[in-house]
């Protein structure tokens, strides 16, 4: 299947434009750490974890259940997402209960749905 891509004719550096978006592009770094958020997100288990905690904080045995994994694979999924900054967790006797780290959390995820449903 062909697509379709535009691409521009002319040989002219737009110098003004060039040097308006290079002020305002963020360091290589900020550019690589948000890349690795957004691998986070690439992976339809995780995904489904956030979908889930975005409606209620849950212990590892509920997600095992509602997702029909294993505890050691939500478990697994979860370490992740904790490190990616994504969910914490709070103990209450021996129950571990996790909810999405912070508000920020549940934007992305939000929007997310919101691009996929506008199409």
């Amino acid at each position: 299947m062909k697509r379709n891509i535009t691409v521009c004719d002319c040989n002219v550096i737009h110098r003004d434009v060039v040097d308006k978006v290079g002020a305002a592009m963020p360091q290589d770094e900020k550019l690589y750490d948000l890349a690795e958020l957004f691998k986070v997100f690439g992976d339809t288990t995780r995904v489904r974890i956030l979908c889930a905690l975005q409606r209620e904080e849950m212990c590892v045995c509920d997600m095992a259940v509602l997702l029909g994994m294993s505890q050691s694979a939500i478990s697994h999924q979860l370490r992740i997402l904790k490190q990616a900054g994504l969910v914490k967790y709070k103990r209450d006797g021996r129950v571990v209960y996790y909810s999405l780290d912070d508000q920020h959390v549940s934007n992305i995820f939000t929007q997310g749905f919101a691009h996929i449903s506008h199409k």
